[in-house]
Formats: structure tokens, C-alpha cells, sequence
């Protein structure tokens, strides 16, 4: 197994845009499977109206897929977010903890690594956003995956969530598995967006 450490400077500065915005039904898109041009547009209406964001723009005869359901923007931090209908996540990978090219006789070592990292980002996201509705562990809680809401919990180590207008922003570990085999964990965060 690899691990890397690095600092949470730009898990901070994603955390403190996710905390700009004050409303996300304006962000909240139709829950549909729909996709395409017209989807990824009126997305990127949304999200820039509600939030200030840049779109990524389109190169020189560029086109939107038929299979596009999202898109990235920038924060005026400088941050990368992602953006789907129900769905935002900054794309943050030089900041915090990760272990990967997990072993099946690395699962012990990935989740100490996890319990060892997650206070510091508990704490980042507490400075961030204030004092969560939930938080739970998955260690000694037989109930952790229901606790929540129904299967809140999957594949989730440790849980903490804080309730927004029209959005649940989620910070998370990832539960490191044997079988089957789960090949990198770290902690994370997302907005669902309602």
C-alpha cells in the first residue's frame, strides 16, 4: 500500500466556496437521466447565477456529448468543482490523506490510516461550516448504515453531514474492503444537492 499526506490548504479553500453558496435549490436541476447539450447548459446557467463561478469554456469547435451530464467550473479561490444535477464536488487531489495500490493485507493499515486522518478534516470542515447535524463511525456501530438515512453509510467509514437549503454537504471516509477489493480510500466531501 502507498499513502500520501499533503496539506488541507486547498481542501480549505474548496470547503469555504462550498460555504458561499447560500441556497442550492437555484443550483438543484430536474432528477432525470436526461443529458446532452441542452442538459449541460442549463446547468451551467444555474450554477453560474447561483454561485459566481466560471464555466470551463468550450475550445475552438468543441461540443458538449450526448453523454455529458455535468461540467467543471472554477472559483474565484481558484478551485476545480464538478457539478452534476444532484451532485458537487470540488476536484481537489493534491490535499490530505489517500492510501492506494491497496493490497488485500493492507485493509487493517488503510483504515488506521483513516481514523488517523479524519479528526483533522472533522475539524477543517467544523471551522468551515459550523457544527454538523450528524456525525457516526462505522467502527462499533452495527446501525452506522441506516443511521443516518436508508444506506447513508455505504462503503463509508466515518459520516458527518451538515443540512443546507436544498442541499446536504457531506464529509466522508471511504471503508476499506477485502472483497472487494478497494484499491484507494481517502476522506472526501460532496454536496447532494436535493
Amino acid at each position: 500500500m502507498k499513502t500520501q499526506d499533503r496539506s488541507l490548504d486547498d481542501d480549505a479553500l474548496a470547503m469555504a466556496d462550498l460555504a458561499e453558496v447560500p441556497d442550492w435549490t437555484a443550483v438543484a436541476g430536474p432528477d432525470s437521466d436526461r443529458t446532452g447539450e441542452e442538459v449541460v447548459r442549463a446547468l451551467v446557467q444555474r450554477v453560474t447565477a447561483a454561485t459566481g463561478w466560471q464555466p470551463w469554456p468550450l475550445e475552438p469547435g468543441e461540443k458538449i456529448g450526448d453523454e455529458s451530464a455535468s461540467w467543471g467550473f472554477t472559483t474565484r479561490r481558484g478551485i476545480t468543482m464538478i457539478v452534476f444535477d444532484g451532485l458537487a464536488f470540488a476536484d481537489v487531489r493534491t490535499s490530505g490523506w489517500s492510501a492506494y495500490e491497496i493490497g488485500p493485507d493492507d485493509i487493517a493499515e488503510a483504515e488506521a490510516g483513516l481514523d488517523a486522518a479524519w479528526p483533522a478534516h472533522f475539524d477543517l470542515a467544523v471551522k468551515t461550516w459550523g457544527e454538523p447535524a450528524y456525525v457516526g463511525t462505522s467502527v462499533g456501530n452495527p446501525g452506522f448504515l441506516d443511521e443516518w438515512g436508508p444506506g447513508a453509510g455505504a462503503d463509508r467509514r466515518h459520516l458527518a453531514v451538515w443540512l443546507r437549503p436544498g442541499a446536504q454537504l457531506q464529509l466522508f471516509s471511504d471503508a476499506p474492503s477485502r472483497d472487494p477489493l478497494t484499491p484507494s480510500v481517502g476522506v472526501n466531501y460532496a454536496v447532494y444537492i436535493d
